[in-house]
């Protein structure tokens, strides 16, 4: 238990969650990649009658697990562990979003941004 708590900058990895966060609101508006990534996933975008509450909650915890995670790998300076872990993420999802027929742009727009969201993470650790 030790080696995921000893010498994490809590305060990166609490700042590199929430900015990662806040970049997906940008990432999937409407101005950026949203309503192209929307039409990509079978889904519209405004439509939605209630905020997806179960979605957001969930999006929240693994947000801040993967900062987590990032916090660990900075504190044990193993980053290229967290690109091996980035990589493998990614391709999972894009594995996944083959089997679910989702378009090549869908599937980007979604692997950019876990990309997007590590570097942030990362950035959060070196500077803070």
């Amino acid at each position: 238990m030790n080696e995921i708590t000893t010498n994490i900058n809590w305060i990166a990895v609490i700042v590199g969650a929430v900015v990662a966060f806040v970049l997906g609101w940008i990432w999937y508006s409407p101005k950026v990649f949203g309503t192209k990534w929307a039409e990509g996933v079978g889904v519209s975008l405004g439509e939605a009658t209630s905020i997806p509450v179960a979605a957001m909650v969930t999006q929240a915890i693994a947000t801040f697990f993967l900062s987590w995670v990032v916090g660990i790998t900075a504190a044990n300076n193993v980053l290229m562990t967290m690109i091996l872990i980035t990589l493998t993420i990614v391709l999972l999802m894009i594995a996944g979003s083959f089997f679910t027929k989702k378009s090549n742009y869908a599937i980007a727009t979604e692997a950019g941004f876990v990309v997007a969201m590590v570097v942030v993470m990362i950035i959060c650790q070196a500077i803070l």
